[in-house]
């Protein structure tokens, strides 16, 4: 019998008490019709921040000009990556953090592990964010796409948001809010592909890491 793929579920769960940027819209999901006697189906309408949960970042986010989320090419998020440990590296994951993983094999895609355990209900104003710097080298290094498990790759009382302005400069593609408890460090593929939001500066993930045969 041919032996099953392992696959990780790095997608936080999304319902009513899922934590969101302070100020943002959070979950909510009512029921539009009801099975019954009048009505074949179940339908719920929803309502959320398209930051929900796993998400991918749109330069229409932190750029006037930058293309909105359904605009984005989709090779970015589908393909090999790296994850990486980088726990308790709160405030900032700077270089010498993610040195020990990074060799002539560095995939285009870089997800960072900095929680022990993601606080998946609760918000984190203390959350770990990239130094600028370090996207930065990312870049040079010929990355396309990084990922890291908590809501921003800039630290959420930032009014500049360096990191971004860097991942806007040098065309870079941004996943937030991954799950990345219990995944070891190495190489996986990665399949994270937003929704079609011709409009939206962000769509929420379904994000998974496939094992490389």
């Amino acid at each position: 019998m041919p032996r099953m793929t392992m696959l990780w579920d790095i997608s936080p769960p999304v319902h009513a008490g899922t934590p969101v940027f302070p100020g943002d819209t959070p979950f909510e999901q009512h029921w539009s019709w009801t099975l019954g006697a009048d009505c074949p189906v179940n339908v719920a309408t929803l309502r959320l921040s398209p930051h929900t949960g796993a998400h991918a970042d749109a330069p229409l986010h932190y750029d006037p000009q930058g293309e909105a989320v359904g605009a984005l090419a989709l090779a970015p998020y589908l393909g090999r990556c790296r994850v990486i440990h980088a726990v308790g590296c709160a405030p900032l994951v700077h270089w010498e953090d993610l040195a020990h993983a990074v060799d002539a094999t560095l995939p285009p895609r870089v997800l960072v592990r900095t929680y022990a355990q993601a606080p998946v209900d609760t918000w984190d104003p203390a959350l770990a964010a990239f130094a600028p710097e370090t996207v930065e080298r990312l870049a040079d290094l010929g990355v396309q796409l990084v990922g890291i498990d908590t809501a921003s790759i800039d630290p959420a009382d930032s009014k500049t948001l360096p990191s971004h302005q860097v991942v806007r400069r040098r065309g870079l593609r941004v996943l937030e809010n991954l799950l990345l408890d219990g995944v070891p460090e190495g190489d996986y593929e990665l399949i994270a592909l937003p929704l079609k939001l011709t409009t939206a500066d962000a769509s929420p993930v379904r994000a998974v890491l496939r094992e490389i045969e």
